[in-house]
């Protein structure tokens, strides 16, 4: 039972030491090797038109990632000497991954070997861990998200409708919002 009991305490403080590390998506560029997954991309289509796209880790919620998408299409925008833009199509892709993880003698995750038992009045019966141990489940299912719009981009007043947006204001409006990756510390002298 103390084997049992250390394995059980050893694993949440394990998880709860990784959850510790993880954070939510910071408003970045997606690179592979980033300290956090996710990111922003934009591809420029032609010369007034782009596609950006901002994809989130199981930190990170839907209205983040979609406000990261229109304050990076807004900077796009001001950035290509541009005052408006509108969004021409706009979507949230959502994937959804379940994990199911069980505690046994031998500690979280680890190997449970399965045990079939005969008995007089019952047959054959099978279960998990041997025949003295009840197992322990958890299951857990994380989604992460990414946006994806193409933008059209214009000069002076934004067009009259619904789809259009003042990048100065979008920018202004949403920076407040706007988590940025931290920066290593230094060591000052």
């Amino acid at each position: 039972m103390k084997f049992r009991t250390a394995a059980v305490v050893a694993a949440i403080a394990l998880a709860s030491g990784l959850a510790a590390c993880e954070t939510a998506t910071p408003y970045q560029p997606l690179q592979p090797g980033s300290k956090v997954y996710g990111g922003f991309t934009d591809t420029r289509l032609d010369s007034d038109h782009y596609r950006v796209t901002f994809a989130g880790n199981s930190l990170t919620s839907r209205s983040t990632v979609e406000n990261y998408l229109l304050y990076r299409a807004a900077q796009v925008t001001v950035q290509s000497g541009y005052d408006w833009f509108e969004t021409l199509q706009h979507h949230t892709d959502t994937q959804t991954s379940t994990y199911v993880n069980s505690f046994g003698p031998w500690g979280y995750g680890a190997f449970d070997p399965y045990w079939s038992v005969w008995g007089p009045g019952y047959g054959w019966r099978g279960f998990w861990g041997g025949p003295y141990w009840d197992p322990s489940f958890d299951i857990q299912t994380v989604q992460r998200y990414e946006a994806l719009t193409d933008i059209v981009m214009g000069h002076g007043e934004k067009p009259p409708g619904g789809r259009a947006f003042d990048a100065h204001q979008v920018i202004a409006n949403l920076t407040p919002h706007i988590k940025l990756p931290e920066q290593p510390k230094t060591a000052t002298h």
